[in-house]
């Protein structure tokens, strides 16, 4: 043994080696000067608003750049807790909340402080591919559940897979990468799921302002029973354009909460201080910000959805939320993988594999509407098609 085998920890033998997918072959594409339509990660084209940038330039200029508070500065807690009461139904108060470096460390620091080596947690699938890896390496076991055919959660299928080491149910809602929005009464049957079998639920929330067609978001943790055994995470990033800013929050009960801090306090000690001053704008400000950019998406979303389903071959459900579009490629004789991969390199346009997502997603790929200009999203659409005519 030798080299980085040598000196890796065993743990890291259940890491998956398929990396971040595209994203890997179209930044080497991308390095060699070729100019792509890049659509397969989850991020914004649109620039962080003026007043949240303002925020954190006050807080630079009044000194405000050493240590602060392990939790989160109070006055961010104090604005949220005022946020997830109004709108998402969940009496928590400042002390129930956790700020963190972006959602993944939330949901990092919060599989660290809740799973012992062989608990089982249950994942939707297709579904965001980074939180199972997190889950491996601490010792955790995924199952997989498939979602429905048309992307609904099955509530058979979940309590089928329930076993004796099953601890966690992992939710993400609104759905990265389908774009269903649970319902309410979807949620109930899984909130009655957790209740009979004793279940923590850990649930990613951080699309909860993308949704459209008068489709609401619910938190379960707002559920009657569902509070005392829930750990909802939030996030800046999809809302206000803050990718970068890496800031998101954990909301649970206070025994819970000090329990995850017990990690981020030793990992990184607490977020970046005065970037929580333009999170603190962030919420405190009217929302017309948030509006506006949902308005756009809604927009590109459209026209996406109706040029896909005009493609031979190609069929697209429309999405209920998320920043994602789903579409079947399963008639034009290629693997997801395959597909990515021929229309990055024929037609410069990068889109995710479904496979990325976890078996259930094969067949399908992954389009971000939200990562590039409306008018360069419709671009990628004239490439595809043309690539799909092509293998007809």
């Amino acid at each position: 043994m030798s080299g980085v085998e040598q000196w890796s920890a065993d743990r890291m033998a259940t890491q998956q080696k398929k990396g971040f997918g595209t994203y890997e072959e179209a930044s080497r594409l991308e390095a060699t000067g070729v100019e792509l339509i890049r659509l397969e990660l989850g991020t914004s084209s649109i620039d962080t608003p003026a007043h949240i940038k303002q925020g954190a330039k006050d807080a630079l200029d009044a000194g405000l750049v050493h240590y602060g508070h392990l939790q989160g500065q109070p006055e961010l807690r104090e604005a949220l807790a005022n946020k997830v009461r109004t709108m998402n139904g969940i009496e928590a108060t400042p002390d129930e909340i956790l700020i963190t470096n972006g959602l993944t460390q939330a949901a990092f620091a919060t599989f660290m402080a809740t799973l012992n080596p062989g608990d089982e947690v249950i994942h939707l699938q297709p579904g965001y591919p980074q939180h199972p890896p997190k889950i491996a390496l601490i010792g955790g076991s995924v199952v997989t559940v498939p979602l429905t055919p048309s992307f609904r959660p099955d509530p058979e299928r979940v309590e089928a897979a329930i076993t004796p080491r099953t601890k966690m149910l992992l939710l993400v809602n609104p759905v990265n990468p389908v774009g269903t929005v649970y319902t309410k009464d979807e949620l109930g049957q899984l909130a009655d799921i957790a209740i009979r079998h004793d279940l923590l639920v850990v649930t990613d929330e951080v699309y909860e302002f993308m949704v459209y067609d008068g489709h609401k978001h619910v938190s379960i943790a707002s559920l009657p029973g569902m509070w005392e055994r829930t750990i909802t995470m939030f996030g800046f990033s999809k809302a206000y354009g803050m990718e970068g800013w890496r800031l998101g929050y954990a909301v649970a009960p206070q025994p819970l909460i000090q329990q995850i801090m017990r990690v981020t306090m030793n990992e990184s000690t607490h977020p970046c201080l005065f970037g929580q001053y333009g999170a603190l704008a962030a919420v405190t400000s009217p929302q017309t910000c948030v509006q506006e950019i949902v308005t756009e998406y809604k927009r590109v979303r459209d026209i996406l959805h109706a040029r896909l389903n005009a493609m031979p071959g190609v069929s697209s459900h429309l999405p209920e939320g998320t920043i994602y579009t789903f579409p079947s490629i399963k008639d034009l004789g290629l693997t997801s993988a395959e597909f990515c991969h021929r229309l990055l390199t024929e037609k410069h346009v990068s889109m995710e594999s479904g496979s990325f997502y976890g078996p259930p997603g094969e067949g399908y790929v992954r389009i971000c509407f939200a990562a590039e200009p409306g008018e360069r999203v419709i671009e990628a659409m004239d490439r595809m098609e043309e690539f799909v005519r092509d293998l007809s």
